[in-house]
């Protein structure tokens, strides 16, 4: 499926991944679930994954809070702009490199619901009208919620897949 360009779109996609990403995780044994990833990768195995995903919808749901108080928040995080996202992310994995695989789990399927959530109180035009609110600038509400949600995760599906097909070949 495209990019959603829809509330419908967005909902239906967001919802498959984050359910594909889920099963996939849970199919694998406590082993492959704990793997260390090999070289080539900032996030080592699925925890970081997770966490990270956890992390961004953390970060969204601030820039809502902000942007929708009337106030301008750090897109992407104070201090980082978005040629800095290296940095940043590397600045996540390091907050959450100790936190064991279930607790990432049980945030990210936090923060899942909260996104999902705030999609759902909102119409198609609130969310797709490009420069509707003052915060998001010349973007769509729905295109930071797109980003954080169908998109990150199917980036995480392909890196535990081909992180799991490297070592099943090692």
């Amino acid at each position: 499926m495209p990019r959603p360009q829809s509330k419908k779109d967005l909902q239906e996609l967001a919802q498959k991944n984050y359910v594909k990403l889920m099963d996939y995780v849970a199919s694998l044994s406590p082993e492959q679930q704990e793997a260390t990833f090999p070289e080539g990768t900032m996030n080592r195995n699925i925890k970081d994954v997770l966490a990270h995903l956890y992390h961004w919808h953390l970060m969204v749901l601030d820039w809502y809070k902000v942007g929708m108080a009337g106030q301008t928040p750090h897109i992407p995080a104070q201090g980082y702009n978005w040629r800095q996202l290296p940095a940043l992310n590397k600045k996540i994995w390091e907050q959450y490199r100790h936190t064991p695989l279930q607790e990432a789990i049980t945030h990210f399927e936090s923060t899942h619901e909260q996104i999902m959530a705030l999609v759902a109180q909102h119409s198609n035009e609130e969310l797709f009208e490009r420069a509707r609110y003052a915060w998001t600038g010349n973007n769509a509400l729905g295109a930071y919620l797109v980003s954080c949600t169908s998109s990150h995760y199917d980036w995480a599906i392909k890196l535990i897949k081909k992180a799991q097909k490297k070592l099943a070949a090692a």
